[in-house]
């Protein structure tokens, strides 16, 4: 059952390990303005006070919204176990691989806890917290720093740079020049992918123009040169853009469904029919995407 407490209780020394997702914070908002705070932010109750793990977004618009009193669920009494069981629920709490691995990074550096403690404690392979401890080690600060603010997807440095790095052995400081780059511009993903193959294979006056800002001249470079855009199949970028749909449609949905103007009887009636073929289909979706994450992250 959640508590009610004050906002201004919260300790968020660990708001910077979650991602920024403007677009979504600004629904958030609106939704949280017409019907309240109604997941409880989540966090630790230590004897030094109460820490903020999750609930950052809500947290942020409560801020905007000057609401002083939310809903809160304590998740243990110290840190590591809070955090243990913060990643234990990451699947229903939308906690994307990089966030899992620098709250693994956290439990190993701060807390001490070794690999097999913490597969252990997850009841998780030692391979799958070993892949998300080696995460970080492979991204400078300056990469973090753009994809935990929100400026640059993590999906682009985990498919896209990360496996482009491997296979040609590229430096760091060039990865945060790109990075930098192209940061902050709202790229698609398949654009990341179509400039990131092209500046780290391409010409010297393409990887000038990039680092001088010039992003829609080289998006539109590669688009009359199509054969030299992309380590992607055309198949794979295609899959690629209907994630991006899927889970841009998904958050809108969770977010209208809740609307209280929904109301008419012809709406909810074709809308029931829809909502049950959908959710016929929920279960064999859940376990493709289950199993599609678990490939793609192997690779």
């Amino acid at each position: 059952m959640a508590d009610e407490v004050e906002t201004s209780s919260f300790d968020t020394r660990f708001a910077s390990y979650r991602v920024k997702k403007p677009a979504a914070e600004k629904a958030l908002l609106s939704s949280i303005l017409q019907h309240g705070i109604r997941d409880p932010l989540q966090g630790v109750d230590t004897k030094n006070g109460r820490i903020l793990l999750d609930g950052f977004k809500r947290y942020r618009c409560a801020g905007r919204l000057s609401i002083a009193i939310v809903p809160y669920r304590s998740l243990g009494s110290d840190e590591a176990s809070g955090i243990i069981e913060l990643i234990r629920i990451a699947n229903v709490k939308n906690i994307n691989i990089l966030e899992q691995a620098i709250l693994i990074e956290e439990l190993k550096t701060v807390y001490k806890m070794s690999i097999s403690e913490i597969a252990g404690l997850l009841e998780k392979s030692k391979g799958w917290v070993g892949m998300r401890a080696g995460l970080i080690k492979e991204m400078s600060e300056c990469v973090l720093n753009k994809i935990f603010s929100g400026q640059f997807p993590a999906y682009s440095f985990m498919y896209t740079l990360r496996k482009f790095i491997r296979m040609n052995s590229i430096k760091k400081e060039e990865v945060d020049e790109f990075v930098k780059s192209v940061s902050g511009k709202n790229l698609s993903i398949r654009d990341i992918g179509m400039l990131a193959h092209s500046y780290f294979s391409g010409s010297v006056e393409f990887r000038r123009q990039i680092r001088n800002g010039n992003i829609s001249w080289g998006l539109n470079f590669l688009k009359e040169n199509p054969q030299d855009t992309t380590e992607c199949t055309k198949l794979e970028w295609e899959m690629l853009k209907t994630l991006e749909i899927i889970q841009k449609y998904i958050h809108r949905v969770t977010c209208k469904s809740k609307d209280n103007r929904l109301k008419s009887n012809s709406f909810f009636a074709q809308a029931n029919l829809l909502a049950g073929a959908i959710l016929k289909q929920m279960d064999n979706f859940g376990k493709a995407m289950e199993q599609f994450y678990d490939k793609s992250g192997q690779t």
